[in-house]
């Protein structure tokens, strides 16, 4: 009989083993490839010395196609639980070092596991995705283990937060999990995700397309808006998704993170006087208004090259961390689309699961016009953005800088949907249309151009302004432009202990 201390040096060299994955040699391919393996992924994500590892010694069970004779010890996924800046997360990392990191029966149930973890004990779920799919050796039973990840994932919406970071190759049903979390996080010229790679889709569609063109970073953060964020390096990518965490809460039964802070909440910057240009057409850039009022100057910005016309993303005022959406006029006027609508509706849906304070500042003509809008649905897109600012039961703290334009004023977390605090510049034009436009339909009679200078001048004195809107209590203040940041603190603390519960229902028909 053995003795202990040789259990105990064969426990280690099991460990070793493991640790080694699918071997020195192909961790050494994995790093050609400018990839890192599995555990290093880990080491960068969380913090030091509080990841624990689970499961670390399952292998596949597998007996067809000679795979019984091929084991390796945690069967390509690491899986376990750790610390970031001292809050519990939960981890799996797909290791491509073994079997290509596919997708097995055992290999399924180790994520399962931990995804059942996590939604038991309320912490967030990060899935670090290299993979190049099911194991075609398993057939039926690794498809089945893709489903039942699936089903959590589902399961785990708006309960805990979910990230996915796309660390190589993800491709056919595999990119469905990180579809369904709330954010996916890319990194350049080495991650992609398709539904069919470029040989079939040559094959079917005879185009000649590569990878990168089809499924890569660049194209899934500026065409198709599937990734949130979109990293230079894979450490790069891990420490924007710590940074993030910072912004969420644990679970959707807790507030968001709050840290210390330093900033002056009463802080006034005189440049926000005039920032909003005289003239109503010409541009600026909303993100300077966001990083002057926000703690620190910092803005956590979320797709930023989809849809540029509308901005979304995490900031923190006096140390709280608040959701925010807004027109950007130096983007297509800041007019709502197709792709701003998805993309901010799906933000303030987030941010209402989670229990982060909306704050929504508002410069837009209206709906882009003409017939690739209306026939790719605007109506209904458009209808997305409405329906998730109605249904949102956070604190939803408004601001009206300049144009504020027909049913995108409706839209854009109007006092009519529900908005708590709206407050509005004096610069603000609260109107069906604007005035050259309106003037134009009012008064269908010819006028030479003086006569219509003086009722474009008129409609603009009626109602391209906020006094109208002030009068009849839709915008509840009219505020100095410098004094935006206190004036935002003051509203989100007023309505901190906000409690508002929909109608008791099963679950919405939203717009899909």
């Amino acid at each position: 009989m053995s003795s202990q201390q040789d259990k105990f040096e064969r426990l280690n060299e099991r460990n070793v083993e493991a640790e080694l994955g699918g071997g020195q040699d192909r961790i050494d391919r994995q790093h050609a490839a400018g990839r890192k393996t599995a555990r290093e992924r880990i080491a960068i994500l969380i913090d030091p010395g509080t990841f624990v590892e689970l499961d670390k010694f399952v292998v596949h069970r597998s007996h067809n196609f000679g795979m019984e004779e091929s084991h390796f010890p945690g069967d390509g996924v690491v899986t376990g639980y750790g610390k970031i800046d001292g809050r519990l997360v939960y981890t799996f990392a797909q290791d491509f070092t073994v079997f290509g990191g596919s997708m097995s029966r055992s290999n399924a149930d180790k994520i399962m596991k931990i995804m059942d973890l996590a939604m038991k004990m309320g912490a967030p779920l990060i899935g670090l995705n290299d993979s190049g799919g099911a194991r075609i050796q398993e057939g039926i039973e690794s498809l089945a283990g893709y489903a039942d990840i699936f089903y959590r994932n589902v399961m785990a919406s708006g309960v805990i937060p979910q990230i996915s970071a796309i660390l190589g190759p993800c491709a056919g049903g595999a990119v469905y999990s990180p579809a369904i979390t709330d954010f996916i996080v890319m990194v350049k010229d080495t991650s992609y995700m398709f539904v069919t790679g470029p040989d079939v889709v040559k094959a079917v569609t005879h185009e000649d397309v590569t990878k990168e063109e089809l499924g890569g970073a660049s194209t899934h953060h500026s065409v198709s808006g599937v990734a949130h964020l979109t990293a230079d390096s894979e450490e790069h990518a891990l420490l924007m998704i710590r940074e993030l965490i910072g912004y969420l809460p644990s679970n959707n039964l807790e507030e968001p993170h709050a840290i210390e802070f330093k900033d002056d909440i009463h802080r006034e910057d005189k440049s926000l006087d005039t920032l909003i240009p005289d003239d109503p057409n010409k541009a600026y850039d909303m993100k300077e208004l966001i990083s002057t009022i926000a703690d620190d100057h910092s803005f956590f910005e979320i797709q930023p090259a989809f849809a540029p016309n509308m901005l979304i993303g995490f900031a923190r005022l006096a140390g709280r961390s608040v959701g925010i959406v807004a027109n950007q006029p130096a983007s297509l006027a800041g007019v709502l689309d197709i792709n701003s609508s998805v993309k901010s509706a799906r933000f303030v849906r987030f941010c209402d699961a989670f229990n982060i304070p909306l704050v929504t500042i508002v410069d837009v003509p209206g709906f882009l016009p003409g017939t690739s809008q209306e026939y790719g649905g605007i109506i209904r897109h458009g209808a997305k953005l409405l329906y998730a600012y109605a249904e949102a039961t956070v604190p939803k703290i408004t601001l009206i800088t300049r144009k504020a334009y027909g049913g995108a004023y409706d839209v854009m977390s109007s006092k009519h949907i529900g908005g708590d605090v709206n407050f509005a510049y004096p610069t603000a034009e609260i109107a069906v249309m604007g005035a050259e436009g309106a003037v134009k339909i009012i008064h269908r009679e010819k006028m030479n151009e003086e006569e219509l200078a003086q009722k474009i001048e008129d409609y603009r004195e009626k109602f391209s302004n906020p006094y109208k809107a002030a009068e009849l209590g839709y915008i509840d203040e009219i505020i100095i432009p410098s004094q935006t940041r206190f004036k935002l603190i003051q509203a989100l603390e007023m309505t901190s202990n906000k409690h508002k519960s929909n109608p008791l229902k099963k679950h919405g028909n939203i717009p899909l």
